[in-house]
């Protein structure tokens, strides 16, 4: 039996907008008219050149378009893509959810799928019940499901509430126990959506853990993320999806890099332009991120050698906080290359007025190896201690290595592996050999 369990040829789904709806729920009258009516509708558009052939896309916006790849047993696929580019259409085709307008898809194996908070779930019943049913839909015997309900519970942490109607569960409770389902039910093939954004931090880490623990017994793993670090860390292959179309398929690394280097994701400056829709809350908004030269341009191209400044403008809403901005450096790998917080003098421990702040901090040249670099910005008080806001992938740029031989590469061109690549101080000593040495 082949490897494969999923096959995927030209996969397409099409959506119809704009004077089909009016908004609103149909009555059964309304449905009962438009079914009657739809032979002599498509009749006209006939006579108008309305048909397949021309003119009739003006209504139609295709979500995903002649999508094929294929994904063997045990491997863990990221699928990365611009809002819109057709990620989680792609992910509900292979759940069953919605049928492909052109193109066909073989899964085989039992699917398990979170594509959204408390997906699956039936609001009036428990955790408990709600866990039996969700085990049942995948196929799985009653007995099955009780040898790993505890774990479940367990990874969940609601076991004071698995009693109680999911529909009073926070979200977070929700998430949690829905991936709990999700992950533990032993399915061939899970799919996950961007939903574990909705978790904290701890919980996030924990999700990646098991997933990566799912991939190596052998299942599949279909992972949608706009987490670059987390993608690159769980799966060994990404499918860059661009306007529904695959764009790349191959190496986390070369495909993340693509992404974030090409415009096509997070590049060197991203700004807000509306304050109400930033990050932060109503005593610190984040304006923009943005990655400068030494000479004070703004570039996604880093030469290795060269300091590189990241730079955060934030607008202060309230005064009397002694705001303390900070930004992460992630690899292309997901590896935390460091966090650096803001210490300049003028203004630490110092409550902040009302205003526009611009914070830079340089990293030296000669410090990070080459590859993407991901910043993600934060702005935090520390008494007390709250984080005000942190957009992950704020920014990404690329540190290129000289081949000129005057970097810490000196005249070595192979790989060098490794987080940071500084330029240290050499010095020898030599002893020439004497007679009779």
């Amino acid at each position: 039996m082949s490897d494969i369990s999923i096959h995927a040829t030209g996969l397409g789904k099409m959506y119809r907008i704009g004077r089909h709806r009016r908004g609103g729920y149909e009555t059964l009258r309304e449905k009962l008219t438009r079914s009657m009516t739809a032979p002599f509708r498509r009749m006209g558009s006939l006579l108008r050149g309305e048909g397949t052939g021309s003119g009739g896309d003006n209504d139609n916006v295709w979500a995903l378009r002649d999508a094929s790849f294929e994904v063997k047993s045990g491997e863990r696929v990221g699928i990365i893509g611009r809002n819109g580019a057709g990620k989680t259409t792609l992910l509900k085709i292979l759940s069953r959810i919605t049928d492909p307008s052109s193109g066909h898809a073989e899964v085989r194996g039992r699917v398990s799928s979170l594509l959204e908070v408390g997906t699956g779930f039936h609001p009036e019943l428990t955790g408990r019940e709600n866990v039996f049913l969700n085990g049942a839909i995948l196929g799985m015997g009653r007995a099955e499901i009780r040898r790993k309900f505890d774990e479940i519970v367990a990874f969940a942490e609601v076991d004071r509430f698995i009693d109680t109607p999911v529909k009073h569960y926070s979200n977070g409770m929700q998430l949690r126990l829905a991936f709990g389902v999700a992950a533990h039910l032993e399915p061939e093939i899970l799919l996950i959506d961007e939903v574990l954004a909705v978790g904290d931090a701890a919980f996030q880490r924990k999700c990646l853990t098991k997933m990566e623990g799912v991939g190596a017994g052998g299942r599949i793993v279909l992972f949608v993320s706009h987490n670059m670090p987390a993608v690159t860390r769980l799966c060994e292959r990404t499918i860059l999806l661009d306007g529904g179309r695959v764009a790349q398929d191959g190496p986390s690394h070369e495909v993340v890099s693509t992404y974030l280097g090409n415009g096509m994701g997070t590049t060197a400056e991203r700004e807000w332009s509306d304050v109400t829709k930033a990050p932060g809350n109503d005593i610190v908004r984040l304006r923009a991120v943005r990655i400068r030269t030494p000479d004070g341009r703004v570039s996604d191209a880093i030469d290795i050698r060269e300091p590189v400044g990241v730079e955060i403008e934030f607008e202060v809403k309230k005064a009397g906080y002694a705001l303390w901005p900070h930004y992460t450096v992630d690899n292309e790998e997901g590896t935390r290359v460091c966090v650096c917080f803001d210490q300049d003098p003028e203004w630490r421990r110092q409550p902040r007025p009302v205003g526009r702040y611009v914070s830079t901090g340089w990293i030296p040249g000669n410090l990070l190896s080459e590859g993407t670099m991901i910043i993600g910005a934060s702005v935090r008080t520390e008494e007390p201690n709250i984080l005000h806001f942190y957009e992950r992938d704020a920014a990404a740029f690329q540190v290129i290595d000289s081949l000129e031989g005057n970097s810490a590469r000196g005249d070595y061109l192979g790989p060098l592996p490794g987080v940071v690549r500084p330029l240290l101080k050499w010095t020898t000593q030599f002893r020439p050999n004497g007679n009779g040495a």
